[in-house]
């Protein structure tokens, strides 16, 4: 791609994108089922009984239930046989029923009951499996796990759910690939677009706004979150608390993703409006060995601590770090990604856990020089039992996209 840095005005970007989504479908009921079936085996082969789904991304990702967590419970309990049931304030239960794609029967319970009794005594009614675990989704709030221990006695062991739901979300479908591929590819021209309308004098808060705008015109609901970084705040990998002013020669940092059907994108572009020194010309080069090197370690059977352990032995090549030390990778390489932003399994040094067909993995091992500016080129893969698979290609020079 040729250089594109600051050669439209903001209107003209938005102009040049528009609505990716027209063809997109949602996952299909077939497809809860069949998460339903496989999280029922795990549960049946490991003596546990069943597996509380609260409100939030497990919900939704083993039922299609879109539902938010509070200070009501509000979830479904999963059987290592059998059929769901869902729990909620009484008074939810119709708006429960207008949200239910996978059928079980909705259990209420009254303001002034406990929602812990009634999880109880379904518990007693659903577990034919036998088993004497309960698995408690792993995002749930600890006023809820606190108030099933006090009721469950020494009948049940409440276990950490992710050891079922990490099993089952951590290696995607055809189908989940092809909707987080989409939304790649929408933040992907978001942020081309971004770098053609930048000019000296624009503040990140602008940009944020414009990224906003830019999602929504290719189909998202706007941004799902947005870092725009500017000179030596680059450096924070995750930000500063003020907004900077856009100089000439600074160095622009900008982390975005949206989500489209449940699913995520997350991609970071690090490049010069202007012209680079050479020290950052040369790490630049060096992040992107380094993304490179995780990318060529990524291999079925190898574990995720393998891949972070490539990027830090190229960026050692160069005289950074080692291990966490700056200049140098404050960070893991790479996170996993699907409906949450951050999940299963992480590139994380020591990780024993084997990469497999259907993972999917951020790369990132950006670069801190503390005080003067950060580079991070992220951009995602999948695994393949033939190796890893870019869902996008990675920045081409500190000049460009």
């Amino acid at each position: 791609m040729g250089k594109i840095i600051g050669t439209k005005t903001p209107q003209q970007a938005l102009d040049s994108l528009v609505n990716m989504t027209g063809d997109l479908r949602p996952i299909e009921l077939s497809e809860y089922k069949a998460r339903i079936a496989k999280a029922q085996h795990y549960m049946q082969e490991n003596g546990i009984g069943a597996l509380y789904l609260n409100a939030g991304t497990n919900l939704a990702y083993f039922t299609g239930m879109q539902w938010y967590a509070s200070e009501r419970l509000v979830g479904a309990l999963l059987p290592a046989k059998g059929d769901l049931v869902y729990l909620a304030p009484t008074f939810e239960i119709d708006s429960l029923n207008e949200r239910k794609l996978v059928e079980g029967d909705i259990i209420g319970w009254q303001e002034h009951e406990s929602p812990y009794a009634l999880v109880i005594a379904m518990l007693d009614k659903l577990n034919t499996a036998g088993g004497d675990k309960l698995g408690v989704d792993e995002s749930t709030q600890f006023f809820i796990v606190d108030g099933l221990n006090k009721m469950l006695g020494q009948s049940w062991q409440i276990i950490n759910g992710a050891e079922v739901t990490a099993h089952c979300r951590m290696h995607k479908s055809e189908s989940e690939l092809a909707l987080i591929q989409r939304a790649m590819d929408m933040t992907l021209a978001v942020h081309k677009a971004t770098a053609s309308m930048l000019y000296e004098g624009i503040t990140t808060t602008e940009v944020e706004a414009f990224i906003n705008d830019a999602h929504k015109k290719v189909g998202a609901a706007g941004n799902y979150f947005c870092i725009v970084l500017f000179g030596k705040a680059t450096s924070f990998p995750h930000g500063v608390k003020d907004p900077q002013v856009l100089k000439k020669n600074d160095l622009v940092l900008i982390d975005t993703g949206c989500k489209v059907h449940g699913y995520l994108s997350d991609i970071t572009r690090t490049y010069c409006f202007g012209e680079p020194t050479d020290k950052q010309r040369a790490l630049w080069e060096s992040e992107k060995r380094a993304q490179l090197a995780a990318f060529n370690a990524a291999k079925v059977g190898v574990p995720c601590g393998d891949v972070d352990k490539a990027a830090r032995d190229s960026l050692a090549k160069d005289g950074l770090g080692p291990d966490y030390n700056l200049p140098g990778l404050p960070h893991r390489t790479g996170h996993g990604i699907g409906m949450d932003i951050h999940e299963w399994p992480y590139l994380v040094k020591d990780n024993p856990h084997p990469l497999a067909s259907g993972m999917c993995f951020s790369n990132e091992p950006m670069i801190v020089v503390p005080n003067e500016f950060g580079i991070r080129l992220e951009d995602h893969f999948y695994m393949t039992e033939d190796g890893p698979v870019w869902f996008t290609e990675p920045s081409e020079s500190i000049d460009s996209l």
